[in-house]
Parts: C-alpha cells; structure tokens; sequence
C-alpha cells in the first residue's frame, strides 16, 4: 500500500536511532475530516544543503501544517519525492524532514513519481514493504476517510524515463476497488498526468494508459477526480465529468515566469470541494486562490 505513516514508532525504527524528530510547538490534536493536504514533486535529495530551496520549501511546507488549528485527515506526497533517480541518501533525508508531521501524528501517504526507485525505497522505509502486495510491483492503496475515498495509484513505469503507465494489472485492481468502495465520492491520486484531448495531453511525460484509465473511471459515477503532479505547475480541467486537478510542485519550477512552488489544500463540501493554492512566494498570484469544484452527479 502507499506509505502510510501513522505508527510514530515504526516510522523512527525505519530512519534510524540517531534521527532527532522535531517536535511541533503547539501539535494540533483535533482532526479536520475534511481537509486534505496535497504536496508532490519534493525532489529532496541526499546532498542538498539544509538552506538550499528545495529541502527549505518543503520544511516550510510542513511547518505551516503543522501550525493549523486542526490536523488534516490525510497528507499526501504525490509522487517524484526523490530528487533525480531514488538513491538511499535521499529517502532517508526525506524521512528526517517528515519526521514532524509524524510527531505530530498527520497521517501521510506518499507514492511513487519517474524520479523513485521503489527498491531502494522499500530498502530505507522496510516497514512499509507490504508482504502480500495488492499489485504485484507496485504500490497502491486505498485511504478511507469519513467522506470520500482516496485511490493512490503508481504510475512510475522506469525510474528517469518520463512517461507513465498503470498497467492492466493495476488497472483491474483500480476498478475491483472502486467498486468495493462505491459508498462515497472517490478521488484517484497518481503522480502522472493523464493524456487526453488538449493540454496537458501534449505534455510529453503523461500517463500512457490514459485513455483505459478514463473509460474505467467514467463508467463509475462516484469518481469525481483525477490528481497529479509532474508538470511542475498549476491547473485544472475537466474531462468528461471528472475534474483533473494539476498541482504545484513543492520543490521547485522549470520557468519561474510561468509557475512557482507550493501546495494545495482541499476541503471537503456539499456535492464538491473547494481547492486553494498556497505558495512559497508569499505574493505570487496563485496565493490563497481557492477554486470551487462541483462533483459530477
């Protein structure tokens, strides 16, 4: 399954005894069952220095997380956490700077993007290898929250090779467990962006499979939304019914002209969701944006 990190024991034995865990000043204890945080594209690699932009903007990332009054009901990592091609060093510096959220006891989920190494992952995180994979050689699961269902996907076909792909076999399993679990609106989480009509179809690393992947979740009316990364910029579209939700990379952009870091929070509403943007440069225009969604029926 995604990495789930909600044992704080586990999560240390994994990183080492000597991994000093920074403790929030003031850890929220209330839940916010309608609040999801989605970061992805963290690219932390081992020998970035502790002021360099990327490890910074995701230690701020998780310091204002951890300064809201109520905890969200999941953070999600979508994809590409490693910084170029999932060495050790860079997991095990990833867990070091996550380390708060679990302190504080934030359920996290993290998946994989064209920049992991699922090997060398599990080999640093061992806890989190499941024995018997839901997918064979992939890492998926399902995160039930009291209002919706999130789908985390694995979309990484080869490390450093642009392109995406699910596979059949994940696929099938996406479609079992979304009919297992037709209770509640569903959100399907993969690192790549699906390739269909227009922009972001032009974008050359997309989701290979896209057009399998549509057919299944379009026939499933509780599917109401496809999220991802990768591109390193901001959008959203909708493709017949489902909203396609492009987050900002948190670690860094290609043309900052064009686009800026950040993450994206999501709550919960009445037949939708409300979905803002928050920036690392405070007076970018996508700041504190919120745009409303309204969930196909």
């Amino acid at each position: 399954m995604p990495l789930h990190l909600t044992s704080r024991r586990h999560f240390i034995s994994q990183i080492g005894a000597t991994v000093a865990l920074v403790r929030s000043a003031v850890a929220a204890t209330e839940v916010d069952d309608n609040l999801i945080a989605i970061l992805n594209d963290t690219h932390i690699g081992a020998q970035q220095a502790k002021d360099a932009a990327i490890p910074l903007n995701l230690a701020t990332t998780i310091e204002w997380l951890l300064a809201l009054p109520k905890r969200p009901a999941a953070v999600v990592i979508n994809g590409d956490l490693a910084l170029k091609d999932g060495r050790s060093g860079d997991y095990e510096r990833l867990a070091k700077l996550i380390a708060p959220l679990r302190d504080a006891g934030l359920p996290l989920h993290l998946t994989m993007g064209n920049h992991d190494e699922r090997g060398v992952f599990y080999d640093v995180l061992k806890n989190e290898k499941p024995d018997a994979p839901a997918v064979e050689s992939k890492h998926v699961g399902v995160v039930e929250l009291p209002g919706v269902n999130l789908f985390l996907l694995d979309s990484l076909k080869q490390t450093m090779i642009a392109p995406g792909a699910l596979g059949e076999m994940q696929r099938g399993w996406l479609a079992n467990s979304l009919d297992a679990h037709a209770d509640k609106p569903a959100l399907v989480f993969a690192h790549h962006n699906p390739r269909l009509g227009g922009d972001p179809k032009h974008f050359p690393g997309g989701l290979e499979d896209s057009e399998e992947l549509w057919k299944l979740l379009v026939a499933r009316k509780h599917v109401k939304a496809y999220i991802h990364g990768h591109i390193h910029h901001r959008d959203f579209f909708e493709h017949e019914g489902i909203h396609i939700l492009n987050t900002p990379a948190v670690g860094y952009v290609a043309n900052k002209q064009l686009s800026t870091t950040g993450w994206t929070m999501l709550r919960l509403i009445p037949g939708g969701a409300g979905v803002t943007t928050h920036t690392h440069q405070a007076d970018h225009a996508w700041n504190g944006v919120k745009v409303d969604l309204k969930w196909r029926i």
